[in-house]
């Protein structure tokens, strides 16, 4: 199917959600990969995975670029060529969960992570979060508020992507509503403490979660 939802999170940021319906050979047919991306794709054993790589990949070509554009850098991290003549930075950041492939581009710096809602997530959650944020929940509101916790710890380490840094030591997440579609959270590593904006929301049974630095 085309593009499913684009959401505006502010003035210069936007997210582009696809929702895989299409088999491999379809995505396949319409992109075009570099070298480097084809064997990346040859790579994985999955095909959900394979799907979700190509369906970035049309989320691409949806906004005037291609794979061609996009490059990692050493530690893994995405960045996007700026179109035509334009000297601004661009920022990106990109997911996959099953059904779902999103990106979001932006002049700032940004995270992203989306989830599929998940009961197993409560049996790991005091591996990376401060369990009390979830006392007096019922249990769907229990994984929906788990997955944001991850989803923030996750698109924080995306802008940082930095060595060392630990979801239960590192990350720490203000305790905030869900219905608030928002939060704050801060890193504290090497020695230094940085803010974080937080926006979410959920879709079907997925969540998505965007990090935002605090600009000072």
């Amino acid at each position: 199917m085309p593009l499913h939802k684009v959401v505006y999170l502010s003035n210069n940021t936007k997210l582009y959600l696809w929702k895989i319906t299409e088999d491999f050979d379809t995505l396949f047919s319409q992109v075009k990969l570099k070298d480097s991306s084809l064997a990346r794709l040859e790579t994985m054993k999955s095909e959900s995975h394979q799907k979700g790589f190509l369906a970035v990949r049309m989320l691409l070509q949806h906004n005037d670029y291609s794979d061609f554009d996009l490059f990692y850098d050493e530690f893994g991290k995405p960045h996007i060529k700026p179109q035509g003549c334009s000297i601004k930075d661009v920022e990106i950041s990109i997911s996959h969960s099953a059904d779902f492939s999103a990106i979001v581009i932006s002049n700032s710096k940004v995270g992203l992570d989306i989830e599929r809602a998940k009961v197993k997530i409560l049996r790991i959650a005091k591996r990376f979060m401060d369990v009390s944020h979830l006392e007096n929940l019922s249990e769907e509101e229990k994984i929906n508020k788990a997955t944001v916790v991850w989803g923030i710890k996750e698109s924080i380490f995306k802008i940082k992507n930095e060595k060392g840094i630990s979801f239960p030591n590192h990350i720490f997440e203000e305790d905030f509503n869900f219905e608030d579609k928002k939060a704050t959270a801060t890193l504290k590593f090497n020695n230094k403490e940085e803010k974080f904006q937080i926006q979410f929301d959920s879709l079907e049974d997925y969540i998505f979660v965007c990090a935002f630095e605090n600009k000072q």
